[in-house]
């Protein structure tokens, strides 16, 4: 919790995730919405309002702010630990072991850890998957299911991303009989007593989403209970429609699962475990594959494809993980113990990094390398680089107690980076020097318009309280100018001229790009090919130095 609080509080809320979040549910705040939720005037059927309910009840509490959202994120991710421990207590009863180890194991993947940073839906999701499942599990003196408590969660992690909560809860369920002795001895009321809890978790998010389609409107109504949903699914369906659809090819999640598992996909001895699992295999891990193999397949075979989608299930990868580990000490005690399947390659890694880092300053000096993010970690990369040599010191020893320091090393590793990234390349994201602009901007009654796809990301740091524009084209350009002369205009350039630096408001980086407010007029002129009246104040470029490297994106 400490480490992950210091993380999440080390920068401000990145765009563009954490940003739409907060623009969503300062929307819904300001503008008493606490049915449909808004973005940018609009209803947004991308998302239930779950996180957006839990959000506005801190913010009821301690007033509107970033930090309750943050503080929420890292409850969250503390519950997933709580719940991971429980599943291995019930799952795997005669390893006391695992509810200790598979904690760690989770908080210990590095790409699970950083995204849980962000005030998204899917670590929340991930809890109600979570809970589900622990609900289907048998207990000492219980070997039924609870199932009002299955329907409850359902239907709150329905409310939380809506249908997709199924897919990572419906294949245990309906592979039970492999796995759980009750369900195989009692398939009827293990099916029924599901689909009943499936029928509560519907009715829960129809519960809402009745009343909020009627309220949103026709084109809201239709997008929330037909095309939202289905788009993500099927490529062709988002077409034409304006749907987030994130198409990518069925071998996606395949080609980024050594990114997804690390840093455990880098120990020889975890491969090892788990290529060695041989029937019979025990009924913990019969259940995580129960769970993982036909997740993953359906998953990928899927249209819509984010890495963030099968967050829910490295819960289930640390339980095989774990498991898998068990199993091989208990039958394979030579190779559970063989140093050359250790941590060792993750250890040199560490130390060739930290040796990197180390030498970074002298091959930027020298002109040997160049780019944005060495230029500027240079001067910080002498301080970090003795923590990665410590860590990759950790990882070289031999002895007890491997996978904790592997789980240490990982999250201090993962914490570290996070704060280089602070340091050096937080200011290519932090929109608050625009945000300040536009928010004044709105205070003296000028309408603000956005050059393409506006994702919301100023609306909660400007506290904006009227819909931003979106614009596309000179025509679109020409016709908000006309209409407000005094208005700004937001661009999105992905390198700057001298008429940005000369002619603009406000300019600063925004990712391997830029972000330029303009008076309307002037941005109007010089699409028109006039030149404008010079402006009475210089731009503003952000941070202090970024013209010298207005080229470099």
């Amino acid at each position: 919790m400490l480490v992950a609080l210091l993380a999440i509080f080390s920068h401000g809320p990145m765009p563009l995730y954490s940003t739409r979040t907060l623009a969503v549910a300062w929307e819904m705040w300001n503008h008493g919405y606490w049915l449909v939720p808004h973005i940018n005037g609009q209803p947004y059927s991308e998302k239930a309002p779950l996180l957006f309910w839990l959000i506005h009840a801190g913010w009821f509490v301690f007033g509107v702010s970033d930090i309750w959202p943050r503080v929420l994120e890292v409850l969250i991710g503390g519950t997933q630990l709580v719940l991971i421990s429980l599943l291995a207590r019930r799952l795997f009863p005669s390893r006391p072991w695992m509810a200790k180890a598979a904690p760690w194991m989770l908080l210990a993947f590095g790409y699970a850890f950083l995204f849980g940073l962000q005030i998204m839906y899917d670590v929340l999701l991930a809890v109600w998957t979570l809970a589900a499942l622990l609900c289907l599990t048998p207990k000492l003196h219980r070997a039924e299911p609870r199932w009002l408590l299955f329907g409850l969660c359902i239907g709150l992690g329905l409310l939380t991303k809506g249908p997709v909560m199924l897919l990572h809860i419906v294949f245990p369920w309906l592979l039970g009989p492999l796995w759980n002795d009750w369900a195989r001895q009692h398939r009827a009321r293990w099916y029924g007593g599901g689909v009943l809890s499936i029928l509560l978790g519907g009715a829960m998010l129809l519960a809402w989403a009745l009343p909020a389609g009627f309220s949103g409107g026709e084109a809201y109504r239709q997008r929330l209970f037909f095309t939202q949903t289905a788009g993500r699914v099927v490529d062709k369906l988002s077409e034409g429609k304006n749907l987030q659809n994130h198409a990518a090819p069925f071998w996606f999640y395949l080609k980024w699962l050594p990114l997804l598992l690390f840093p455990f996909s880098g120990w020889p001895r975890m491969w090892v475990a788990l290529a060695g699992l041989r029937r019979p295999l025990e009924p913990g891990l019969r259940f995580t594959l129960c769970w993982l193999l036909p997740s993953f397949i359906v998953f990928s075979l899927i249209s819509g494809k984010q890495l963030y989608y099968p967050l829910p299930e490295f819960a289930g990868v640390a339980l095989l993980m774990a498991g898998a580990m068990a199993v091989l000490r208990e039958r394979r005690p030579a190779l559970a113990g063989n140093h050359w399947l250790g941590t060792w390659p993750l250890g040199v890694g560490g130390i060739v990094f930290g040796l990197l880092l180390l030498a970074l300053p002298m091959l930027v000096a020298g002109n040997h390398l160049h780019g944005e993010w060495p230029d500027a970690a240079a001067p910080y990369s002498r301080y970090f680089s003795v923590v990665f040599l410590l860590l990759g010191a950790l990882l070289l020893l031999r002895g007890r107690g491997e996978l904790r320091r592997l789980a240490v090393a990982g999250l201090v590793g993962v914490f570290v980076l996070n704060i280089l990234f602070a340091l050096t390349l937080w200011s290519r994201y932090d929109l608050r020097p625009t945000a300040r602009l536009l928010g004044s901007a709105e205070q003296a009654h000028r309408p603000i318009g956005y050059l393409g796809n506006y994702e919301g990301e100023f609306h909660f740091d400007a506290r904006l309280t009227q819909p931003i524009t979106e614009l596309f084209g000179d025509q679109a350009v020409q016709a908000f100018a006309r209409a407000h002369p005094d208005g700004l205009i937001v661009a999105h350039p992905g390198k700057l001229d001298a008429n940005d630096l000369r002619y603009a408001l406000l300019v600063q980086p925004f990712r391997s790009s830029w972000l330029v407010v303009w008076p309307a007029a002037a941005l109007a002129d010089l699409r028109a090919g006039v030149a404008p009246p010079e402006p009475a104040q210089p731009t503003q470029v952000y941070p202090a130095d970024a013209s010298r490297h207005r080229n470099r994106p």
